[in-house]
């Protein structure tokens, strides 16, 4: 898999945030990601062919304390992010925006590379100390480094969605009773 951003005008990458299992599985299921309206510029910026690495925060199965925020997928931007009619609605949030994705693996359920043990090798992450507010502001821009190295990281537990779609979803009606 190629997480390597090009040199500039080509592909970029991006790290998007998913804090709710049912949100994932609507990922998942449905291979389109929304984002909100507040990131209209970061999301407009957007081409396809981007990458797109998936990451789970510790909060995204409902318990934090056993739980660790986890790089858990790779994807592609299969078609420019758009301005929807009506917007999503996935439990309580409403998304304005999204797009396809192809999802080129995802890690098993609740594997995957821990980020906080590599935030200090990203630039995405200038002030370590407090990696973790640069992911309130989703989706978040990153370096041809950083998704180097993520790629790399994350290459290993990757396998087909098919594999772990299922399980993904059956997790989502466990904990949240839905998925769309």
């Amino acid at each position: 898999m190629s997480g390597l951003t090009q040199p500039q005008g080509m592909q970029s990458a991006y790290l998007v945030v998913i804090s709710d299992v049912a949100a994932l599985a609507w990922v998942l299921t449905n291979s389109r990601m929304a984002f909100p309206e507040a990131r209209r510029s970061t999301v407009e910026a957007m081409k396809v062919g981007d990458d797109i690495f998936i990451y789970t925060s510790r909060g995204c199965y409902h318990n934090t304390s056993r739980d660790r925020g986890l790089l858990v997928g790779q994807a592609k931007l299969a078609n420019k992010p758009k301005l929807l009619d009506r917007p999503v609605v996935i439990g309580p949030r409403k998304f304005a925006y999204a797009c396809k994705l192809q999802i080129l693996g995802m890690a098993p359920l609740r594997k995957g590379v821990e980020l906080a043990s590599v935030v200090d090798q990203l630039e995405a992450f200038p002030q370590p100390a407090h990696w973790s507010a640069r992911l309130r502001q989703p989706p978040l821009e990153l370096t041809s480094h950083d998704a180097k190295l993520l790629n790399e990281l994350l290459s290993p537990h990757l396998e087909p969605l098919k594999a772990h779609l299922s399980t993904y979803e059956a997790e989502a009606i466990r904990l949240a009773g839905r998925f769309h």
